[in-house]
């Protein structure tokens, strides 16, 4: 669904607020401040309408338990992004409205990552830079009962688009991070060919449409991810999964407890 047109009248634009709720699939824009060691520019963002509210998915999720797993995993060590690289620009959407449930999740704005695959983030800013790009960080580490509302809260046509909480996500096990380019020289983020967690066939890295330069951009990320260890995901050009993911246990720890849980 589009989102209106930019300048309408003002009786049709109050009907457009009123009925905003109702949409299946909207996109809006905001001009709040990104959560994380750096403000990010206004930006639009993709919303969908949830299946059941998440103020009612919510506690249904932190009463329900991760899947039990067998195997030998490495102690997690998640690191703190913004502390390893100042130059890691962080808009973490969930611990905003600016996400497509329009509903916080997290409660602070923070990144972290496993030690292998922050450290390997790290070296792709400092290549992106050589370029003058920089990354922009939307999620990493995600606690489990987060997937769960995700899974929930969303309808079985896009579950592709959203991790299936009785396997778990590899954001679950501190491998996987969302992302896109800044401009280093402006601040500014750089267009890609669709918005973060956009539920549509522009999301996938393989999607041809756009301009050209969009798709220049999208594959510049890919490669200097790919550099790394990284793999995109199919259906989602922002997301990159560490090749170590299989090592890491599911977590289901919140980011104010991380410190209390490595102890």
């Amino acid at each position: 669904m589009k989102c209106p047109p930019r300048s309408v009248p003002p009786a049709l634009l109050t009907l457009l607020l009123v009925s905003a709720a109702l949409l299946v699939a909207a996109c809006r824009t905001t001009t709040e401040p990104s959560a994380g060691n750096h403000p990010a520019p206004a930006a639009a963002f993709f919303h969908l309408t949830p299946l059941r509210p998440v103020t009612e998915l919510l506690p249904i999720a932190l009463a329900a338990s991760p899947p039990q797993e067998q195997g030998d995993f490495r102690p997690p060590e998640l690191m703190e992004l913004a502390l390893l690289d100042p130059t890691i620009k962080l808009d973490i959407r969930y611990a905003t409205e600016r996400n497509f449930l329009s509903t916080p999740l997290y409660s602070q704005g923070r990144a972290f990552l496993q030690r292998p695959a922050a450290e390997a983030l790290v070296r792709v800013q400092r290549t992106l830079a050589r370029e003058g790009y920089g990354l922009l960080i939307h999620d990493a580490y995600r606690p489990w009962y987060v997937t769960k509302i995700f899974w929930d809260a969303t309808t079985p046509e896009n579950h592709k688009f959203v991790a299936n909480p009785s396997t778990g996500s590899r954001h679950n096990r501190g491998c996987a991070v969302d992302l896109t380019l800044y401009d280093l020289r402006t601040g500014a983020p750089i267009p890609m060919p669709s918005l973060y967690d956009e539920m549509s066939d522009r999301a996938y890295p393989t999607y041809s449409g756009g301009s050209d330069v969009l798709r220049r951009n999208r594959e510049l990320l890919r490669q200097h991810m790919e550099a790394e260890g990284f793999a995109v995901y199919e259906f989602e050009w922002w997301h990159f999964d560490y090749r170590d993911w299989k090592s890491y246990a599911i977590q289901n720890v919140r980011f104010e407890d991380i410190a209390a849980a490595a102890k």
